[in-house]
């Protein structure tokens, strides 16, 4: 039938029969520098009785240093291989024909572009003489593309014995045969391709996938992602840096859990709520952490409120003497042996002759009459006019008939 190829295989010892489609027949072609009516197309017409350059089946192009063919198959298709039949002017296909010089060194390209670049090289010959050189010539080469590409060059010497020192597109036919639909392999291509290939693609006799969905991994893509810490096609991909225990989701890569100061799906961002630390950010700063801020990693507090210090601000201040932010600030040089309130810096009490609540008013007490602690005590009732010494309640004089360093003692 026009258009189909019988590949007859092997296996285990017995024949199969594939049937694969000529893709490429009458599909849309170009052609560097066209000889006259000897256009591109005739080498897709699926014609190729008459091989003469100079016949009605095949292309010429005129001779210079490159040559340059290509079919558009129209779609991203599954090729297993090429057949290319060039002009032999019906003549012997051996040494002697002068068109043998033309066509060594030629390459064929798959690609999804018309650059021959952007796609892979199929073939290039590099081994063949003008006796050797096999016409017509099938290329083996499963694989997905939208262009087939025929090449040569005159353009790097020196070129090996035998060689013409210019090229041509001297096609009578290139037929492209593979599964018209991506998806499929196998005999007649009536097989699906494994369901986690990636884009559905398979090598097209194995079944083999070219690539993995995410997550998925092995020669048929059948295996999850089992190696601890990695995700994506084929599991290649190591897990972001900061997921909780280096592990995340094995299609997408998103963390489980992050480390601690790590938030955000791959854990790419610091904490972003201001008096929040640790995994995912959702433990709140220690409560006496000046500001309400702390290390976003480990939670222990940039500074204390005041009358409170250690790294997490959990201590009220155990140096006595100090209050306030870290207990850095000494207690009022008047308090009572040196105690204040570790938060507001005010004294329990005053050393004799001083008041107020941080024991900085008055050198001596307003009232007189007084003295001590925080003048509240009353001189000796025998002190003259009530008078004593703030400090130690010593009287200045004493009332009639009373002596003693407080007046205690009655004169007889």
């Amino acid at each position: 039938m026009l258009g189909e190829c019988l590949l007859i295989c092997c296996i285990l010892g017995g024949n199969s029969v594939w049937t694969y489609e000529n893709m490429a027949l009458n599909k849309t072609v170009w052609q560097q520098d066209t000889f006259l009516n000897f256009t591109a197309a005739r080498a897709v017409d699926g014609r190729k009785d008459s091989l003469s350059i100079f016949g009605s089946d095949c292309v010429l192009s005129r001779y210079t240093y490159t040559a340059e063919w290509r079919v558009d198959l129209q779609a991203v298709v599954s090729i297993h291989h090429i057949f290319i039949q060039y002009a032999t002017n019906n003549l012997p296909w051996d040494k002697n024909n002068s068109h043998t010089s033309r066509f060594l060194g030629f390459s064929v390209y798959i690609s999804n572009t018309t650059n021959k670049a952007d796609g892979i090289l199929c073939f290039r010959d590099t081994k063949y003489t003008r006796a050797t050189i096999p016409n017509p010539i099938n290329i083996t080469c499963p694989h997905y593309g939208r262009y087939v590409i025929y090449y040569n060059n005159r353009t790097h010497l020196p070129y090996p014995v035998g060689y013409s020192k210019d090229t041509g597109n001297n096609l009578c036919e290139v037929e492209v045969y593979g599964c018209t639909s991506p998806g499929l392999y196998g005999e007649n291509c009536s097989v699906a391709c494994p369901q986690k290939c990636l884009n559905g693609r398979c090598h097209i006799v194995e079944g083999t996938c070219l690539g993995c969905v995410d997550g998925y991994s092995g020669p048929t893509c059948s295996k999850e992602c089992t190696i601890s810490g990695f995700y994506g096609e084929n599991c290649s991909t190591a897990c972001p840096e900061h997921c909780l225990d280096g592990v995340c989701d094995a299609v997408n890569g998103t963390c489980y859990g992050c480390l601690d100061g790590y938030s955000g799906p791959t854990c790419s961002e610091g904490c972003t709520i201001s008096g929040y630390y640790g995994e995912n950010c959702s433990t709140p700063c220690p409560e006496n952490c000046l500001d309400g801020l702390c290390d976003t990693v480990n939670g222990s507090c940039y500074a204390c409120i005041d009358g409170y210090s250690g790294p997490t601000c959990h201590r009220g201040c155990m140096s006595p003497g100090f209050y306030g932010e870290n207990c850095s600030i000494p207690c009022p040089q008047n308090c009572l042996d040196s105690r204040c309130h570790i938060v507001e810096g005010t004294c329990f009490g005053c050393v004799d002759g001083y008041i107020g609540d941080k024991c900085i008013e008055n050198k001596g007490c307003k009232f007189q009459g007084q003295y001590g602690v925080n003048c509240s005590t009353p001189c000796p009732v025998n002190c003259l006019e009530g008078r004593c010494h703030i400090v130690d309640g010593t009287c200045f004089d004493c009332v009639n008939g009373y002596k003693g360093p407080t007046c205690g003692v009655v004169i007889i």
